[in-house]
């Protein structure tokens, strides 16, 4: 099983999250200074927001949150046979969480990724001066490589 993940930039969080508490009729999983996740149920969604006020009311990234590593690594198996150029990030802190990741960068720009959330981590990321989400460590990278913002 599986959801999508929509992470969306916003210019005040407390309006995001009773927005969104009241749209999709649930409360938050997770909210930190500057940061808060829904699992929501119907339709299945993680949504996740960043308060972000120079580029609120835009897509911070997207993604699929899958519920093992395993799911992680036949997910990154799959997307190297399909030919993408793909970032692996294992045991990094981000979003307040110990994630194992894979990224891809999509049509223009997009940057989609598929991770399991390992564990709750009170920091945002492994490098306290990245910005927003997570660092740019990697395990495996197969070209150059980008920093990513995550989930």
């Amino acid at each position: 099983m599986s959801r999508v993940q929509l992470a969306l930039n916003v210019s005040d969080l407390n309006e995001a999250v009773v927005f969104y508490s009241k749209f999709f009729k649930t409360e938050p999983v997770k909210i930190r200074p500057g940061y808060a996740n829904f699992a929501i149920t119907d339709p299945p969604l993680k949504l996740v927001l960043f308060e972000n006020p120079d580029v609120a009311g835009t897509i911070n990234h997207l993604g699929v949150e899958v519920f093992s590593t395993g799911e992680v690594v036949g997910a990154a198996k799959h997307l190297s046979k399909q030919g993408f150029v793909t970032d692996v990030e294992k045991g990094t802190i981000c979003c307040h969480a110990f994630q194992d990741k894979v990224w891809v960068d999509g049509p223009d720009d997009s940057r989609w990724e598929v991770y399991t959330v390992l564990d709750d981590a009170e920091e945002m990321t492994s490098s306290g001066d990245v910005p927003l989400c997570c660092s740019t460590e990697s395990l495996e990278i197969s070209a150059s490589p980008r920093s990513s913002l995550c989930c």
